[in-house]
């Protein structure tokens, strides 16, 4: 039984549809992505539109991008594929006595996970001839009686080595992001595809919108969309052709209100006011590997940036850099303090690791005003404004990053916060460079400005003589001359 006939079946995965009619469009695209005919006129041009194919491929599909809009039924149709492929397909002669076979559903985060998690239970459990091959149900994962399990998961690379693998469906992979990992997709997508290529038949399919033009969605698209003779299908359709009961009227006004995004959100076109600033290649370039931290140095004239935080939302972090003599600019510690803290704490906490470096006057931003300012002072450091805002110190910083004249630390949270930076097209002026929504960038904006401050960008904090404060903490271990 192919899975066209299976979603036909009332008695299977067909009462699932309430009305078949509206997912006309999601059929065609089964049928091509598991080679089944299509033969019907209409189809046929739907196909060849969402594909720039003149033909469905002649050969089996290995791997799939589909890029579609907003409430078009992408995660529906990720639960109905990775069910259709668990029960129906007889995977024993490739598993091992004992193994079991895994197939995948990779959510953004947890939440997204939890809502797939609920339409695969609600499909297997719909029909009695599919709950009946149920042996258990955990709260990330259903074992079938035919030994495969389907777990959703995380976009984590870790969590899915290790298995034999099926299917792997990577749900709304152009918004992966991770505080872990500068790219998070290409890392999950390296662990998956050495345990898809052993298991013949097995599939993997990357589904989301479409948002800035970078990542493996993105990358997918630009090598394989429209091109024929190969295993990789890729599909684009608004989310009107996919889900035709959504209100146009709706669709318009939101593409009026925010022509880029709403095009992104409905259209499924990709963002053009929207890329990636630093890539990960760019960044990890310039780390280097093991090095956390350099401790203060007699002789070394450094300079400190910090991003001041109340306590409650967004971390509270610390940098420090120095220049050395062929102009190579070294960052040599990076501090954060995440929320809920005691903000004067950290303040004191700060100060004493400032003094060690001998570093009188700190970099910061005009958050929360006096406060910082006053903090700071009664541990005698004195705060510098900078004139420069959070976008205009990533501004600075590229040249400096994209020339390797700059070693980084080996530091998860920085790396992936510089990596995750997007730079934003606005009209008139200046691009914006600034974190993706829903992320954080406090490590990221210390570490430039204490850069920038070492190579003498903007109006950096002053040379200070440490003698003036013969009191001062000196780094444990080391001796200052």
């Amino acid at each position: 039984m192919n899975i066209i006939e299976a979603v036909t079946d009332k008695n299977l995965l067909g009462s699932m549809f309430k009305d078949p009619s509206t997912w006309a469009a999601w059929r065609v695209f089964l049928r091509g992505l598991f080679n089944i005919p299509i033969t019907d006129a209409p189809d046929l041009e739907l196909f060849k539109r969402c594909t720039g194919l003149d033909e469905p491929p002649a050969q089996a599909v290995r791997e799939c991008a589909a890029i579609c809009g907003r409430r078009s039924g992408k995660s529906f149709v990720s639960a109905i594929t990775s069910v259709f492929l668990a029960c129906f397909k007889d995977w024993q002669p490739y598993l091992s006595p004992g193994e079991r076979g895994m197939i995948f559903i990779i959510a953004v985060d947890r939440e997204q996970a939890k809502i797939i998690k609920n339409y695969v239970g609600g499909i297997l459990n719909s029909s009695k001839i599919l709950s009946g091959m149920i042996e258990q149900e955990r709260q990330e994962q259903i074992d079938l009686k035919n030994r495969v399990s389907i777990a959703i998961k995380t976009c984590n690379y870790r969590s899915v080595r290790g298995y034999t693998v099926l299917c792997a469906i990577l749900e709304e992979t152009a918004f992966w992001r991770s505080e872990e990992s500068a790219n998070p997709d290409v890392e999950v997508l390296t662990a998956l595809r050495p345990a898809l290529a052993g298991v013949p038949g097995s599939l993997l399919i990357a589904i989301s919108t479409p948002y800035s033009r970078a990542g493996i969605l993105y990358d997918m698209f630009k090598r394989h969309y429209g091109q024929a003779g190969k295993s990789t299908l890729v599909w684009k359709a608004p989310s009107l052709t996919m889900n035709p009961t959504l209100n146009r009227g709706l669709i318009d006004a939101a593409i009026t209100d925010d022509p880029e995004a709403g095009r992104a959100e409905w259209e499924a076109e990709w963002r053009l006011d929207i890329s990636a600033f630093l890539s990960g290649e760019m960044v990890t370039a310039c780390v280097v590997p093991g090095r956390t931290d350099l401790p203060p140095v007699g002789g070394i004239q450094y300079y400190g940036h910090t991003d001041p935080s109340g306590g409650s939302k967004d971390s509270f972090t610390l940098a420090i850099a120095h220049k050395e003599k062929s102009g190579l600019k070294v960052l040599d510690l990076v501090r954060e303090r995440k929320p809920p803290f005691n903000p004067r704490e950290v303040v004191s906490e700060f100060s004493t690791i400032l003094k060690a470096f001998r570093v009188s006057e700190v970099g910061s931003d005009r958050y929360a005003g006096e406060w910082v300012v006053a903090g700071f002072s009664e541990c005698n450091i004195r705060i510098k404004h900078s004139e420069l805002s959070a976008s205009e110190l990533y501004l600075e910083l590229l040249p400096i990053i994209s020339s390797r004249a700059v070693e980084l630390l080996d530091s998860k949270r920085l790396i992936s916060q510089l990596a995750g930076l997007e730079r934003r097209t606005r009209s008139g002026g200046k691009d914006l460079v600034t974190h993706y929504p829903g992320g954080h960038d406090d490590c990221a904006v210390s570490a430039a400005g204490a850069i920038l401050a070492a190579a003498g960008v903007g109006a950096g904090p002053q040379p200070f003589i440490w003698r003036a404060f013969p009191d001062w903490p000196v780094w444990p271990g080391r001796k200052i001359n």
